[in-house]
């Protein structure tokens, strides 16, 4: 093998040995705060089967809210096990003409089943705005690249069950309405970089529980 080669070679092997799992698993602390790459590691001595199971997503999240759609989540929090494996799992409730409003997942793509009902789920690119829209029904799925704006809405006439799993045991959320009009982001601020009128973002802001 000619050497350029052997020591590109060298440097991928390198780069695969730096992200193998130097142990089986790092079952979450949850009496330990998080950190950027996750929750500390349980003493093994600790960690039990019941650590790498999880019952919560038999009980859906309450859809009694302005956008009629409960979540109920297994993420590192809710289930230690996950920790450090870069996956996770929730589970979606929309009610009739319920939705999910622009929201984006900085850490993680989302891959997104319906298993029960019709969805209507899209994502916004972040190269040329362009959005890729598709009405899905039961035991169909469809992928949101990490970190892009994407959408769903109950398209049917009966409840929608849908489960996301993702890239990430915490893939964070940042809610696109939420995060310009539920906060103290000035009026003139918001109006100014979004293009609407000062009333139109004082109503939003009203609606959803903002200041400024």
């Amino acid at each position: 093998m000619q050497l350029p080669y052997l020591f590109i070679f060298s440097l991928l092997l390198a780069a695969a040995a730096s992200d193998a799992l130097v142990q089986d698993f790092c079952v979450a602390d949850l009496s330990l705060p998080a950190g950027p790459a996750g929750y500390p590691c349980k003493k093994s001595a600790s960690v039990t089967v019941n650590d790498f199971f999880y019952h919560g997503l038999t009980t859906p999240g309450s859809t009694k809210n302005r956008v009629g759609a409960g979540f109920a989540a297994a993420f590192d929090a809710q289930f230690p096990g996950v920790n450090g494996l870069g996956i996770s799992i929730s589970r979606l409730d929309l009610e009739v003409g319920g939705l999910v409003p622009i929201h984006s997942h900085p850490a993680a793509a989302e891959l997104v089943l319906v298993a029960e009902g019709t969805l209507t789920f899209g994502f916004i690119s972040s190269y040329d705005n362009k959005v890729y829209i598709k009405t899905l029904n039961k035991w169909d799925i469809m992928v949101a690249p990490q970190g892009l704006l994407h959408f769903a809405i109950n398209a049917g006439n009966t409840t929608v069950l849908a489960f996301a799993s993702f890239s990430s045991q915490n893939p964070g959320i940042q809610t696109t309405p939420l995060a310009l009009f539920k906060n103290d982001f000035p009026t003139n601020l918001v109006a100014k970089t979004t293009f609407l009128d000062v009333e139109q973002v004082k109503k939003l802001k009203a609606l959803l529980g903002g200041t400024g």
